[in-house]
Formats: structure tokens, sequence, C-alpha cells
């Protein structure tokens, strides 16, 4: 027989964790349909992010470009996100931190070179 009552505090985590989550979710959306918050005017709905209406469809495909920019600058980010704290502690950590920081900076060097070999940093 397995005993249940080991399983109680994880329980009572998840509950609490579904019970702030719906509170954090729906409270909010509550407090703006009772203050007035969800009155919806033409001023409201009207396009804000540019000045002026959308040309196409909002759901339309985008270019794969888009994607792969995205996906390289966020390598390229995680690059400097490594790179600064090695940097401040590589003379404490010895030729074992930096010769593991080349390698990662030559597989990132490949990567690049990859991807400009197929015309992924190409704008047409």
């Amino acid at each position: 027989m397995v005993d249940l009552s080991q399983y109680l505090p994880i329980l009572l985590f998840l509950g609490v964790a579904l019970a702030l989550s719906a509170t954090f979710v729906f409270l909010p959306m509550a407090v703006g349909r009772l203050t007035g918050a969800h009155k919806p005017n033409p001023e409201k709905l009207s396009e804000y992010e540019c000045g002026f209406p959308a040309f196409e469809d909002p759901r339309s495909q985008f270019d794969v470009r888009f994607y792969l920019v995205a996906i390289l600058f966020i390598i390229f980010d995680l690059e400097a996100a490594f790179l600064y704290p090695w940097a401040v502690s590589v003379f404490s950590l010895g030729w074992t931190a930096w010769i593991s920081m080349m390698i990662f900076i030559g597989e990132l060097a490949l990567g690049l070179v990859y991807a400009w070999k197929k015309g992924a940093l190409d704008w047409e």
C-alpha cells in the first residue's frame, strides 16, 4: 500500500499556485469590467503602434527570415550574457576556463559562418 500523505505538500503547493495564477489572471479582468475600463469606443480600438491601419490580414504568415534573424539575435545575445561573467573571472579560473570559452566562441563563429553561407543574413 502506498502512503499518499507524502504527496499532500505537493498537492497543497499546486493548489496554492493554481489559486494565485487564477487570481492574477481573472482579478484584473473583473476589476476592469467593474470600474468601467472595458468600454470599447472607436478611439480605444484605433491603431496605436504605427498610426495607420494595417494593409493585410493580421493573421498572415511572416517570411521565415524574420524568425531566422530573431533566432540569430537570441544566440548572439546569449553569447554576450555568457561572455561578460567569464571575462570578469577569467584570471581566477585559469587556462581551463579560457580554453572552454574559446571552444564556445569557435562554435558560435562556425554557426555564424554557416548562417552567412546559407544566406540567412542576406535581405532582399
